[in-house]
């Protein structure tokens, strides 16, 4: 039986990224990933703002194009956010997984490609895990340290499904299409982002440019109840309305269709680790819901992940308790008013109070927007939406000032005629 210091189930960002920290740094890192080759999961959109391929260092190679514009759009409004200057970037989901796997392997790590994790157990003072090769008998690795990076499935951190607690749940759908060149261009620098019950009631929609002139066209939603919509339809006819009404597409060809699921844990209250277990990415709701945005987080989460899973291999720490003490220091701020607006936009809003709170962004700098989105800086909305409060108030006291004076004056020449 092969033995690891570390086996990381799953090869997304956070499990890749903290396998190649590992593997860099000496240890003995085994990373397995169930689908035969990253081309067959390549279902995540992948928007980021540009630091973050200096941050993990990473090449332009992973990169499938840039942007330098924002746009929303809601059923009634449109509102347009654009720079000089490139403001981030949309990963090839695939090119940037295989990067890091490549990268854990010319550290010396290994990477097991087509191979299932089924279950794992303690076996003196390591853990057994047991593997099934696709076409082959299960095999058997022992490890010091497991880490479960299955995203939203949790599959190592919980061993039985009735023992999961109650989560947020999303669903997403995305079409990846070619198109011709006059119709790509228009949408080659920009990301789109639809909001309203138009395009899609209990979440948002998008267009995201890619490189050979594809674009990226998809709809995720809540499974929640809607406080004014009954029901919703599937969620291709949503992506469906976008190519008919929004681009206008005459013809092109679907390339590719992928979904997901996104799963999240309100408040944080995810079980971050057990004895010699660590979960990380996803399966930690390392994702920021109010836009669906987690490869840079779960890039980050691996990072703090590996300073305690290198304290605990040399048997500075006992447990990882101290992890999630930083997991929730980094994340639970932000995370829990993202959270909360997410609901509150999504799944409480009618559709008019959308319209009017995109209108009154459009007094933001791209700089402002970046901050909001990217960085969540909720408070400039807030200062925002509280002055446009209180210029609708002065108008309304204005008015209602207007009509008393009118009042008295008619009253008094009313008098003056007795």
């Amino acid at each position: 039986m092969k033995e690891f210091d570390v086996v990381i189930v799953g090869g997304g960002p956070a499990g890749g990224h903290c396998a190649r920290l590992l593997a860099k740094s000496n240890y003995q890192v085994l990373l397995i990933e169930q689908c035969e080759h990253f081309y067959q999961n390549n279902f995540s959109s992948a928007a980021t703002p540009l630091e973050t391929l200096e941050k993990f260092d990473l090449p332009q190679d992973v990169v499938a194009s840039v942007w330098q514009k924002i746009t929303i759009v809601t059923s009634k409004v449109r509102q347009d956010w654009e720079s000089q200057k490139t403001l981030g970037a949309v990963f090839d989901f695939a090119k940037l997984r295989e990067f890091l796997a490549q990268e854990v392997e010319r550290s010396g790590g290994e990477v097991w490609l087509g191979h299932r994790y089924l279950k794992s157990w303690q076996e003196a003072e390591k853990t057994v895990v047991s593997i099934k090769p696709k076409n082959s008998d299960a095999i058997a690795v022992s490890t010091k340290v497991l880490v479960d990076a299955t995203g939203y499935a949790r599959a190592v951190m919980y061993e039985k499904k009735r023992d999961r607690p109650k989560f947020l749940k999303g669903t997403g759908i995305e079409y990846l299409i070619e198109v011709s060149d006059r119709d790509y261009e228009k949408y080659s620098n920009s990301l789109v982002f639809f909001m309203g019950y138009k395009w899609i009631p209990k979440g948002y929609s998008w267009i995201f440019p890619m490189n050979n002139n594809q674009l990226k066209v998809g709809s995720a939603c809540l499974e929640e109840p809607h406080k004014f919509v009954d029901r919703i339809k599937p969620l291709k006819e949503y992506i469906y309305l976008i190519f008919k009404e929004y681009m206008q597409l005459d013809r092109y060809k679907i390339v590719d269709i992928h979904g997901s699921i996104l799963e999240y844990s309100i408040g944080l209250n995810d079980r971050y680790f057990r004895d010699n277990i660590i979960a990380i990415g996803d399966a930690v709701s390392t994702v920021n819901f109010l836009g669906g945005e987690g490869i840079r987080h779960a890039m980050q989460g691996a990072e703090i992940a590996n300073e305690y899973i290198q304290e605990y291999l040399k048997s500075k720490i006992e447990n990882f308790q101290g992890y999630q003490k930083s997991m929730h220091k980094y994340f639970a701020y932000k995370w829990n008013i993202s959270d909360r607006i997410s609901r509150r936009v999504y799944l409480e809003y009618p559709d008019e109070k959308i319209d009017r709170r995109v209108a009154v962004l459009k007094s933001l700098s791209v700089e402002d927007m970046m901050e909001i989105l990217f960085n969540y800086k909720f408070e400039k909305v807030t200062n925002l939406l509280w002055h446009y409060s209180m210029v609708k108030l002065e108008k309304v006291l204005n008015l209602i000032k207007s009509a008393i004076v009118s009042s008295i004056g008619a009253i008094s020449f009313s008098k003056a005629r007795e």
